[in-house]
């Protein structure tokens, strides 16, 4: 029986079109993708035949946090893989639903939403990005798989994140492959 997963994302959904670029499909059922943004994850789901989902933050962020908890929870998921998604979950909905985050940086180091800056405004010499469990946290949860990207002389925020989200891209896929065989529990 396939494992059913549910992608949450914000913007472009690249990584979220890796995933299904992949070839998962067989193994896994996508369930749905979830969007705070009227974004181009949404159009990338809509694309691969996955149920979209775009749930905009509400000005009361209790009334939020119920709306994607009571969707997530229709949706009976496997996993909960967070691919770009710019929202921080509550602490309930972590503790419910297994939840795998990607990040642009080696965590511990440079946790947050500018990760790739704060690795430049830092003189790093290299970054990455890493694979996590997510907790109530932000960017906090056990490290599941990092890989490191060399930061080069000239490197700007934007050239040095498009090499990260190579690396991402390539590692949420091997990580998932692995989760789906059965090879990674949390």
């Amino acid at each position: 029986m396939a494992k059913k997963i549910l992608l949450l994302a914000s913007g472009s959904g690249s990584l979220a079109q890796a995933i299904f670029n992949a070839g998962l499909s067989g193994r896994a059922e996508f369930v749905g993708l979830i969007s705070d943004k009227d974004s181009l994850a949404l159009e990338r789901a809509r694309n691969f035949g996955v149920k979209d989902f775009y749930l905009p933050m509400k000005a009361d962020r209790a009334e939020w946090n119920s709306e994607i908890f009571k969707v997530t929870e229709s949706l009976q998921p496997d996993l909960v893989v967070s691919v770009g998604f710019m929202r921080v979950l509550a602490p309930d909905y972590v503790a419910h639903f297994h939840v795998m985050n990607t990040h642009p940086a080696l965590l511990p180091l440079f946790p947050g939403a500018h990760a790739v800056r704060d690795a430049l405004a830092a003189g790093a010499v290299e970054t990455g990005t890493t694979v996590h469990w997510v907790d109530a946290g932000v960017d906090t949860g056990p490290i599941i798989a990092q890989r490191t990207v060399a930061i080069e002389p000239g490197d700007t925020e934007e050239s040095l994140h498009e090499r990260i989200k190579i690396a991402e891209r390539n590692l949420i896929v091997e990580t998932l492959t692995h989760w789906i065989d059965g090879a990674l529990t949390q």
